[in-house]
């Protein structure tokens, strides 16, 4: 156990349901903003390609392919991991976010 969770569980329940709450907020916010990004680089491949990644991949890249687009099969890989890594982690903090925001004057704040 490392010395800021030692911290963190000597504080009172209430209090580490707050920051946890507050966190997970925070950082669905940033997940949300990373998809988004993401998101958008992989349909400007598509787009630019005129094709999916998952259809490259399996068919190969073409043989007469330039180098440009040999880097950006790679950068296109990339951002469908991070993409799919997003979705999957905003799943999970989905699942936090939704149990309210604690406060101290206010029970839970939530959507």
């Amino acid at each position: 156990m490392t010395e800021i969770e030692k911290k963190f569980l000597t504080l009172p329940d209430k209090d580490r349901e707050t920051i946890i709450s507050y966190g997970a907020s925070l950082r669905l916010t940033s997940l949300k903003k990373r998809f988004f990004l993401a998101d958008h680089k992989v349909k400007s491949f598509e787009k630019q390609y005129k094709t999916k990644l998952e259809k490259v991949q399996s068919e190969g890249i073409p043989d007469d392919a330039n180098h440009e687009m040999h880097e950006d099969y790679i950068e296109w890989s990339h951002w469908v991991r991070v993409a799919k890594k997003c979705k999957k982690e905003i799943a999970l903090v989905q699942g936090i976010v939704q149990q309210g925001l604690r406060t101290e004057n206010y029970p839970y704040v939530g959507y």
